[in-house]
């Protein structure tokens, strides 16, 4: 199959790179002509258009920053959509708008996944990330070989949209869970814990979480620097939000959960490093929340093994 790749930042760099590293027939397409030339020095074909791509490949692949820019690309491919076209949306994205896309793709005889992931920058970058993918179930065989090549586990979720409406979930929760690590290494470091034991205790502790063995190293380290910005998490939560008001469901946390983010933003920047929450409190405590030891940057050191199918073991009848 030939697949095209349309957007190259920081995690569809590192997927499309997966499916390079393990011999896909790649074509590749971004509004930065400097990293489309990178993929190409490393072995990928130059895509020309989004509309050029969809004539030329059999699968072609989104992963952009937002819902009106994957609605633009989407338009821009339609008229080459038929019979044997496939539609991979791997953003993050709002789920009726990925079904109303979905729609026209299906309306035009092609069709369409939504393939959020999850698992950080680091593990996109050696095929370990995990992928949802929401398609009727013979669209999901056709496309799991494509998956495999860029994820480890791969959970089928039902019908198309449903895999958004999980991925805005897990980053809730990731962010809800960074905001109350802040609050608890800066509370250990008043009361005069080693941050350093800090992090072990909580590692082996009911309180660990994915969140904190990896984005805690980073914030002690100094280094702050998780490649996930405040505008793509303020996306995120702010989707969440939104099913939450869709479906009439009173949430509490989820509203301080922004008011939080949009004041980080207006003191480091709308673009800012989400990790830099940290220096909120360390700004209103004169504490420093570091400590010797932490890396720099996360590395993925679980070796690269082709990706499978996750079967749900209480799945409803």
């Amino acid at each position: 199959m030939k697949i095209g790749f349309i957007g190259l930042g920081n995690v569809g760099g590192k997927l499309s790179g997966s499916l390079l590293r393990n011999g896909v027939d790649l074509y590749v397409h971004d509004l930065d002509a400097d990293l489309v030339a990178a993929k190409v020095a490393a072995g990928a074909t130059a895509g020309g258009s989004p509309a050029q791509m969809m004539r030329d490949c059999d699968a072609v692949i989104t992963c952009l920053p937002s819902p009106a820019a994957s609605a633009a690309v989407v338009e821009q491919m339609l008229p080459e959509v038929g019979a044997g076209k496939t539609w991979i949306e791997m953003s993050t994205t709002d789920a009726n708008e990925i079904k109303r896309l979905g729609a026209l793709v299906q309306g035009a005889g092609g069709a369409a996944v939504d393939c959020p992931v999850s698992g950080g920058c680091h593990r996109a970058d050696t095929g370990n990330i995990s992928i949802y993918a929401g398609c009727d179930r013979d669209t999901f065989e056709k496309v799991l070989p494509i998956l495999t090549h860029m994820g480890r586990r791969i959970l089928h979720v039902g019908d198309l949209g449903n895999a958004s409406i999980l991925k805005v979930m897990t980053n809730y929760l990731a962010t809800a869970n960074l905001l109350t690590i802040c609050e608890a290494l800066t509370v250990m470091k008043a009361q005069g814990m080693d941050l350093g034991m800090t992090y072990e205790a909580m590692a082996m502790s009911s309180g660990n979480s994915f969140v904190h063995e990896t984005e805690s190293q980073l914030i002690l380290s100094g280094s702050r620097d998780v490649n996930f910005t405040m505008d793509l998490i303020q996306k995120d939560i702010g989707l969440f939000q939104k099913l939450a008001d869709d479906s009439g469901v009173p949430l509490e946390i989820s509203p301080l959960i922004i008011e939080m983010m949009t004041d980080g933003q207006k003191r480091y920047g709308e673009r800012a490093q989400s990790d830099r929450m940290i220096e909120r409190l360390e700004e209103a405590t004169g504490l420093e929340i570091l400590a010797e030891g932490f890396p720099q940057e996360l590395v993925d050191d679980e070796p690269e093994e082709r990706g499978y199918e996750v079967r749900p073991k209480r799945l409803a009848k």
